[in-house]
């Protein structure tokens, strides 16, 4: 299997060659504009698409051959994403460009890459560190996507191909519950605490709902005022800052799934973890408070999970999905739940099992619970997972579960 991963580098880039570059971009984004406009929304196929608009996008916009292509390749791949989606493709916003093989390059002996602009062939020196370097060592890149960022600075998004390391047999498995008063709680009781994230959404949430009403009322001037105040606020909530050190849910997550995969690759063990495809739409269908429906959207364990899952495979670290039903009910010591379906044996953080009498953290308990169900399908040795009470409600431990990788 091969893995595709994307290493950011920013490119130290003169006054002339940023003009070339930001030309190169407007045309590029313009012609995805002008081909999405004129040609039939059904038509997906990328080949099709150059056979009904090559000639005019070089004679409209000046791009080279190969542009051209890639901007019928970039619009035929939003097409297909759309029509997954059932909605129609939105304008693109300008500041990006997509190359291939044969309009970009990477220079190992001189951390270059080699870009076509409108204006003929550039090389721009890399402005990069250790983490760069180390991906990009002995690496034959052949895609990329130039970008341009919100404070002016211009990077190149290097596609890189590596071949991960299969992962090793096991019959150990960290199991890890996801949540939003613990982001993440592991079978071993390491946790991170997500009351920080929680505080700081709430915060945006309230800012926004004031300045969104400032911004309907008031004098023209004060309306503009807010208006670009909303503006300035645009993705600040993914870069909060706490004390003196720069924190967002992607580093959280970053540096969350980062210490489980090396806890996982240090003890050799497989990582378990709950499915919740889907879990929005059923919260959302509850009777919950407007804040609590708020709090479940923003909830970013979609983001952890994808991050866990590149970097197990890239680890040689087997990751396996379990169904979540009955995992924060069940006690892991003798899997009992409680008999009265109307209630449960969980409050709040704290669970108290009524049958073995295990008392501690509920987190701690449903992540040992999935750490069960990932060995019985990591080892599967038949269906010993089951209560030994007469009479029990029977746990929807037997359902059919993923190994990813």
């Amino acid at each position: 299997m091969t893995q595709v991963l994307t290493v950011s580098c920013k490119l130290k880039v003169s006054q002339s060659q940023a003009a070339k570059l930001d030309a190169t971009m407007d045309a590029f984004v313009q012609a995805l504009n002008w081909v999405n406009q004129n040609t039939p929304e059904k038509v997906v196929n990328a080949v099709k698409l150059q056979s009904l608009c090559y000639y005019q996008i070089r004679a409209r916009f000046g791009l080279s051959s190969n542009l051209a292509q890639q901007v019928c390749r970039r619009l035929a791949g939003a097409r297909k994403v759309a029509r997954q989606k059932n909605r129609p493709v939105k304008a693109f916003k300008r500041g990006f460009a997509t190359y291939d093989a044969r309009i970009f390059s990477f220079r190992e002996k001189d951390w270059t890459v080699s870009l076509t602009t409108v204006e003929g062939r550039e090389r721009f020196e890399l402005a990069i560190g250790r983490y760069q370097r180390e991906q990009l060592a002995g690496s034959n890149p052949k895609s990329a996507t130039l970008v341009k960022r919100k404070d002016g600075f211009y990077s190149i998004q290097i596609c890189v191909e590596t071949e991960p390391c299969p992962p090793q047999g096991t019959d150990r498995v960290l199991g890890v519950d996801l949540g939003r008063t613990d982001i993440a709680h592991t079978s071993e009781g390491d946790n991170w605490n997500g009351q920080q994230l929680n505080k700081v959404r709430d915060h945006h949430s309230r800012l926004r709902a004031v300045l969104q009403r400032k911004a309907s009322k008031g004098t023209r001037s004060s309306r503009r005022r807010c208006r670009e105040l909303l503006q300035r606020l645009s993705g600040k909530e993914r870069r909060f800052q706490s004390r003196q050190r720069c924190v967002a849910k992607t580093w959280v997550n970053h540096r969350i799934s980062k210490a489980i995969v090396s806890r996982a690759k240090t003890t050799n063990s497989a990582i378990a973890l709950e499915d919740l495809t889907g879990i929005r739409e059923r919260v959302n269908q509850q009777p919950h408070s407007k804040t609590e429906r708020r709090r479940a959207n923003s909830w970013a364990f979609y983001q952890l999970r994808q991050f866990l899952e590149y970097k197990a495979l890239r680890a040689g670290v087997a990751l396996i999905l379990v169904p979540p039903a009955y995992t924060s009910q069940t006690c892991h010591r003798c899997l009992h739940i409680h008999p009265d379906p109307a209630q449960s044996y969980r409050s709040g953080k704290q669970f108290k099992c009524g049958h073995c009498g295990w008392e501690g953290d509920a987190d701690l308990n449903g992540a040992n619970v999935i750490a069960l169900l990932g060995a019985a399908v990591n080892q599967p040795r038949g269906s010993w997972l089951a209560c030994q009470l007469q009479g029990y409600r029977k746990p929807a431990l037997y359902c059919e579960a993923v190994r990813v990788g």
